[in-house]
């Protein structure tokens, strides 16, 4: 049986699950799934849509379609990491709306890093996930 994750959040530390995170996650020895950084590209088309909601609404798809590879779910997710170019504070709600809703109830340790580029110049989001593996009994 898989045990749960237990989300971090030192009372030391300030409070991070009004950004829908926690400071860190405490796992028990298992099988871990590190996925590289998710893009907004669709299996059969070379379409990258312009607008940071709708990259991030693929990113996130592509991040559960890596989640059921592993028969894992968000609840799985110890870490993501979130690249978004020329990020700046107004661009939160393009970005969290979809991701909240990807997550759920989960909050996963999480980290956003503004950066000036990313693979080719249409993307503007990237997330890279480290999963669980669940139990397989």
């Amino acid at each position: 049986m898989t045990r749960p994750l237990v989300r971090l959040n030192p009372p030391a530390l300030w409070d991070a699950t009004g950004n829908h995170h926690s400071q860190g996650t405490l796992i028990e020895t298992g099988r871990l799934a590190i996925f590289s950084g998710q893009i907004a590209a669709q299996k059969g088309t070379d379409h990258v849509p312009a607008s940071l909601r709708e990259q991030t609404d693929i990113v996130c798809r592509n991040l559960r379609l890596c989640l059921e590879s592993i028969g894992a779910s968000p609840s799985d997710i110890v870490s993501l990491r979130a690249y978004i170019v020329d990020w700046t504070p107004d661009k939160a709600a393009e970005v969290f709306e979809p991701l909240v809703a990807f997550l759920g109830d989960t909050m996963p340790a999480m980290t956003g890093i503004g950066v000036n580029a990313l693979f080719s110049p249409e993307l503007r989001i990237e997330i890279e996930m480290v999963a669980r593996v669940p139990d397989q009994s």
